[in-house]
C-alpha cells in the first residue's frame, strides 16, 4: 500500500507533498499551495478510549465486528492509533476484556490501530468523588501479580496503567510496572503531596484526565490538583469536551503544565457517536444526553465522554485559545511521546509511520473537517 498527498503541514505551516507506504518515504516542500484550505497532520493518537460507536472495550463479550466498526468510525475522526482502555472491574472480567482486545489486535484487518492497552483502575481511590463512575466493589490495592496477569493476557501490549498513589504499596507497584516498560499515570486519587511525590520518584510520569475524577469541593491549598500541576515531572491529559472542565481551569492547567507536557484525550465510552439514550457500560447504567454528556443514569455524575478527537482539537482552539499547530500537537506528537508510541513522535518526516489525516480548516470558525485518513499508508477513511 502506498500513498501520496499534498497540503499545508498543520504543525509547521509549510506546503508539503508526502509519500510513502508503511512509513513516510519522502517529504517535499512545495513552493505554491496545491489546494487552498487543505491541511495535513500526523494521524491523531488517543491514549484513553473506553469504547466507541457501540463497542465497549471493557467487555469480554464485545464482538470482533463491533470492535472493527469502532475503529472505522474513529478513523473518520482522524484517529490512527489508540489505547483501548479497560477500567475497574472484577479480576476475571478485566482479564477477559484484555484477552478480547488482544484477539482483536491480532485478527482484525485494522487491529494494528490498537497500539497498546490502557488499564485505568482498579487500584484507585475507593472514595466518592475521586473514584468517579468506577464501581466501588471492585476497587482494590495495587498488586504486582495482578499486573503481571493482565500483561500475560494482553501478550505484552499493555502500555499505560492508571493508579492512585494513596495506597501504601503504590511506589513499589510503580517501580515494578515501569521496569516492564509500561507508563504509569496517577489518577482517580485522593492523595497527599508526599504520596504524589513518592509515586513520581518511583517513575510515574503522567496525570490521567487532570481536573476530573476528583471531589467537587477541595481545600483552597494544598490539594492534589495544585500538587499535580506544580509537579514538572508529570505530564497531564485533558478531556476537552466543554463539559468535563471549565474553560478557566483548562487554560490555567495548560499554562501550569506547559503545552509540551499536555495531552488531549477523549475518555470516550461506548455510546460515543451513538444516538442519545440509555446504555450499559458493563454493570453500570449510563445515559448519553443530547448535549453530549454521559452520566450515570438518573444522576449528573459523569461516566466518561462522547468526545471525538477532531472535536477535541477544535475545542482546544475555541476554549483554550490555542493555535491550530498547538492543538494538533496535543493530539499527535505529545500523546505519542507520553505513550511511547514508536515512529510517531517527530511529525511529518521520513521514517515516521505513514499515519496521516487530511482535513479542511476554517480559521474563522476554528473548525476542522476530516477528509481522508491513512494508517500505515493505507487509506482507511475518505469523506
Amino acid at each position: 500500500m502506498s500513498m501520496k498527498c499534498c497540503g499545508r503541514n498543520a504543525l509547521s505551516g509549510a506546503w508539503l507533498e508526502v509519500s510513502g507506504a508503511g512509513a513516510i518515504d519522502s517529504v517535499v516542500e512545495k513552493p505554491h499551495p496545491p489546494e487552498q484550505g487543505l491541511y495535513l497532520a500526523p494521524g491523531f493518537v488517543d491514549i484513553q478510549v473506553n469504547g466507541f460507536a457501540g463497542a465497549d472495550y471493557c467487555s469480554a463479550s464485545t464482538s470482533m465486528e463491533m470492535l472493527e466498526h469502532s475503529l472505522t468510525v474513529q478513523f473518520s475522526t482522524g484517529v490512527t492509533r489508540l489505547f483501548p482502555t479497560v477500567i475497574t472491574g472484577g479480576r476475571e472480567e478485566m482479564i477477559g476484556a484484555l484477552k478480547n482486545l488482544t484477539r482483536a489486535r491480532k485478527e482484525l484487518r485494522h487491529g494494528r490501530a490498537m497500539e497498546g492497552f490502557h488499564v485505568e483502575g482498579p487500584h484507585i481511590s475507593p472514595n466518592d468523588g475521586p473514584r468517579g463512575a468506577h464501581p466501588v466493589r471492585h476497587v482494590r490495592p495495587p498488586d504486582t501479580a495482578e499486573f503481571d496477569a493482565w500483561q500475560d493476557a494482553a501478550e505484552g501490549h499493555i502500555k499505560l496503567v492508571t493508579v492512585s498513589p494513596e495506597w501504601p504499596g503504590t511506589p513499589l507497584y510503580v517501580e515494578h510496572v515501569v521496569s516492564r516498560g509500561v507508563v504509569v499515570s496517577l489518577g482517580h486519587l485522593e492523595a497527599t503531596g508526599a504520596q504524589i511525590e513518592a509515586a513520581v520518584a518511583a517513575g510515574a510520569t503522567l496525570s490521567t484526565h487532570l481536573g476530573n475524577g476528583a471531589h467537587k469541593m477541595l481545600p483552597r491549598h494544598p490539594n492534589y490538583l495544585w500538587q499535580q500541576m506544580a509537579e514538572d515531572r508529570l505530564c497531564a491529559s485533558f478531556i476537552v469536551d466543554g463539559i468535563h472542565l471549565g474553560d478557566d481551569f483548562l487554560k490555567v492547567a495548560l499554562r501550569a503544565k506547559g503545552l509540551e507536557r499536555s495531552v488531549l484525550v477523549t475518555d470516550a465510552v461506548m455510546p460515543a457517536c451513538c444516538p442519545p439514550g440509555p446504555y450499559m457500560l458493563g454493570e453500570v447504567e449510563v445515559e448519553l444526553h443530547a448535549a453530549g454528556n454521559v452520566t450515570l443514569r438518573g444522576g449528573d455524575r459523569l461516566a466518561g465522554s462522547a468526545l471525538r478527537m477532531d472535536r477535541g482539537v477544535e475545542n482546544l482552539m475555541k476554549l483554550a485559545s490555542l493555535s491550530l499547530s498547538e492543538a494538533v500537537t496535543l493530539a499527535t506528537l505529545n500523546p505519542a511521546r507520553v505513550g511511547h508510541v514508536a515512529q510517531r513522535q517527530r511529525g511529518l518526516v521520513p521514517g515516521e509511520r505513514a499515519d496521516l489525516v487530511e482535513f479542511a480548516f476554517d480559521q474563522d470558525a476554528k473548525s476542522i473537517r476530516v477528509l481522508k485518513t491513512w494508517l500505515d499508508g493505507e487509506l482507511v477513511y475518505s469523506a
